[in-house]
């Protein structure tokens, strides 16, 4: 079996391996990308993509029976589930293909497709035994799912975001373990569908939120809608002949077992490193076998090994996957001339209703970093104009800025059009804007986009201890 030599080798075919191939293809053309698993991103195959599909058919199905309060009577509301998930497969089919087609436009020789794991630092070896030698190794192997042990045993019953999208119709109730981004996507849509729903969580967290006074809005919120407890007890969950038995701890205080048709692992994801046989590379490594690594730079130590992408267990966004990915590969491309890359400031949005959403800093970070030297500013939606023409006036939003400075530092949101407000806020944050620079941007009447004016006139008041009347404001017309 003949061996390799490459400049560059990538292990792994997904966002930040792409991005990483590209990058490192303009300073060398010896690049091979290897690939153990199927072709395909997983935001396209089993993230981002179908997720949001789902979603779309539930906020369909959500404002059919909501259009009442509008004057609008629609009368005889049904859900095809199996027409729901054909949808759902057709389109993520859709998206894999465009995703497979940039693989097969890579050169043949520059592409393997093995499962490969490292002899040192610059030899892989495929199953088979074959060897490549290279030079510079860029690891994007992305993630895997988390299964808690009590999980393990449900056989097909149990679901993760890899398989819950090859159902052929929408299952009668669904048990969702874990109440962070996924399991709140998916159990709000699946609620919306017409599943019967119930969420366990542990810890108390709820789609990411950090502020206290959000995550109690948020808890209320989605529990007037399926059951939700993110601090759940539970005592076991147990394979039935017909689906899955959860024996837990209501929230009213008693024991109770209750059956499901299926359960969702939505325990979260971890680096897909394990099967690399790091060890043998000489890195140091965390404790999750992640070698540690520059943020800006992507390099691995002093090595010639770069890692990029959810492998890293950094941000594991598929956006922060491609610029990884482009940091790592033209690193790898022009060793050792090492160079820092462009890190964009932190954006994070989960398509929940309402929406939520984290830009630059949140509430911890500022209390690490910031503690004491740092003003909020905050709206409530539910009174907020366009929010109520709309009938999506729930929620709110804080913002952060340095005291002194005026230095806008960060937000979050928990309302509508948090995926629009948020992208504001985040190109704020990248260009150190201060609350005075973006107040004199312009807003439009009647928008969401007010509801950020009144927060930030209230940040800027709390900066300054200004006497403007930020409440009654009147200057854009009622409710804003």
């Amino acid at each position: 079996m003949t061996s390799i030599q490459v400049d560059v080798a990538i292990i792994g075919a997904g966002t930040a391996g792409m991005g990483a191939y590209l990058a490192a293809r303009k300073q060398t053309d010896s690049v091979l990308v290897i690939e153990g698993r199927a072709y395909g991103t997983t935001c396209a195959r089993n993230g981002c993509m179908p997720s949001k599909l789902l979603i779309a058919a539930a906020q369909a199905a959500h404002q059919a029976r909501h259009a009442a309060p509008f004057g609008i009577n629609v009368a005889g509301i049904s859900i095809d589930g199996a027409a729901v998930m054909a949808r759902v497969t057709r389109e993520r089919n859709r998206f894999v293909g465009l995703v497979l087609a940039s693989v097969e436009a890579i050169p043949k020789e520059s592409r393997l497709k093995a499962m490969v794991h490292f002899q040192d630092a610059n030899t892989l070896a495929t199953e088979q035994g074959q060897l490549i030698h290279a030079k510079r190794v860029v690891i994007a192997t992305g993630s895997i799912p988390v299964l808690p042990p009590m999980l393990r045993a449900l056989g097909t019953h149990l679901l993760t975001n890899e398989s819950i999208f090859d159902l052929p119709s929408l299952p009668k109730s669904l048990a969702v373990f874990g109440s962070g981004v996924l399991g709140m996507e998916l159990a709000q849509a699946m609620s919306r569908l017409g599943v019967s729903v119930k969420v366990f969580g542990i810890g108390g967290g709820i789609a990411g939120i950090h502020d206290p006074e959000m995550l109690d809005y948020a808890d209320n919120l989605f529990n007037e809608t399926f059951y939700l407890d993110a601090s759940a007890q539970l005592e076991s969950v147990k394979k039935s002949t017909t689906g899955v038995d959860v024996h837990y701890l209501n929230k009213d205080g008693a024991w109770q077992t209750e059956p499901f048709d299926y359960a969702l692992a939505a325990t979260g994801r971890a680096p897909d490193v394990a099967r690399l046989a790091l060890e043998n590379t000489g890195l140091a490594l965390n404790d999750l076998g992640v070698p540690l690594f520059d943020r800006d730079t992507g390099q691995c130590g002093n090595s010639s090994i770069f890692i990029a992408g959810d492998a890293s267990n950094e941000i594991p966004l598929l956006h922060e996957a491609a610029d990884q990915g482009h940091i790592a590969g033209e690193n790898a491309g022009r060793h050792p001339d090492i160079r820092p890359g462009l890190r964009r400031a932190p954006l994070a949005i989960v398509f929940t209703d309402p929406q939520v959403a984290s830009v630059g800093l949140n509430l911890k970070q500022l209390n690490q970093h910031f503690k004491g030297r740092f003003a909020v500013g905050q709206v409530s939606f539910e009174n907020q104009g366009r929010s109520r023409v709309l009938l999506c006036n729930k929620g709110m939003l804080k913002v952060y800025a340095e005291h002194g400075s005026d230095m806008f530092l960060g937000a979050e949101m928990f309302g509508p059009a948090a995926e629009h407000i948020a992208h504001l806020l985040a190109w704020a944050v990248q260009a150190r804007m201060t609350v005075s620079q973006m107040l004199d941007m312009p807003f439009y009447h009647p928008v969401i986009e007010e509801g950020l004016r009144t927060a930030l006139r209230e940040l800027n008041h709390n900066l300054h201890n200004t006497s403007e009347n930020i409440e009654h404001s009147m200057d854009c017309g009622p409710g804003t």
